[in-house]
């Protein structure tokens, strides 16, 4: 392939992964959350591990993991469960925190699996097991046949710095002070909306059907 076609490739990948980040969905629930309530650093360092799910599933992707999925069904059921059980989980914490006297506020910060960090960040793309599915069609639709390893590397870095990119914008603008003191006044209800939207993700990738 020439280096325009590949740079073809590279733009297409590109400009559909984008289109995903921006559509609201649980990474950008946890940034804006941790943004408001946790501050600039805590988003961050989640943005860094969301974007290293995307790397991961990037790579996943690239080298047929759909494919795997479908000789080994089992294998994705394991994924759906775990993924949605930490989603799950994760959601009762921040609900029953949301309704605990503000003087437990640093208590349940500490035990809060939202709280913060590289590891949340992480773990909340991986327990998606929409991603590897996406991603896989994604490359399945862009990349020619016999693609080199060189091109599906640079598609998953553009994946990983657009992941990185827009979602360090989220972080950086809902911490602003103006615009996370309004948060603060709906601290509770936020709290509410994210537990419910995990609780929710997390018992429907549970009873989904396994494809295939």
């Amino acid at each position: 392939m020439s280096l325009m076609q590949d740079l073809y490739v590279v733009i297409a990948v590109s400009a559909f992964w984008l289109i995903a980040m921006i559509v609201p969905g649980l990474d950008f629930l946890l940034v804006t959350r941790l943004a408001v309530l946790r501050g600039r650093s805590a988003a961050w360092r989640a943005t860094l591990g969301i974007a290293t799910g995307v790397a991961i599933w990037g790579i996943c992707g690239f080298f047929g993991i759909r494919t795997l999925f479908y000789a080994a069904p089992w294998l994705y059921l394991l994924l759906k469960v775990g993924g949605g059980l930490y989603l799950f989980i994760a959601g009762c914490t921040l609900l029953i925190g949301s309704w605990k006297p503000s003087a437990a506020d640093a208590t349940t910060a500490s035990t809060d699996p939202t709280s913060g960090g590289f590891r949340t960040g992480l773990l909340t793309n991986l327990a998606n097991p929409k991603a590897p599915v996406f991603v896989s069609s994604l490359f399945a639709a862009a990349m020619p046949q016999h693609a080199p390893v060189q091109l599906g590397l640079a598609c998953v870095f553009a994946m990983f710095a657009i992941a990185a990119g827009w979602f360090g914008l989220v972080a950086m603008v809902l911490s602003h002070e103006r615009v996370s003191a309004a948060f603060l006044r709906c601290r509770r209800w936020i709290d509410r909306c994210a537990g419910l939207a995990f609780m929710a993700l997390g018992i429907r990738f549970m009873t989904e059907r396994t494809p295939g």
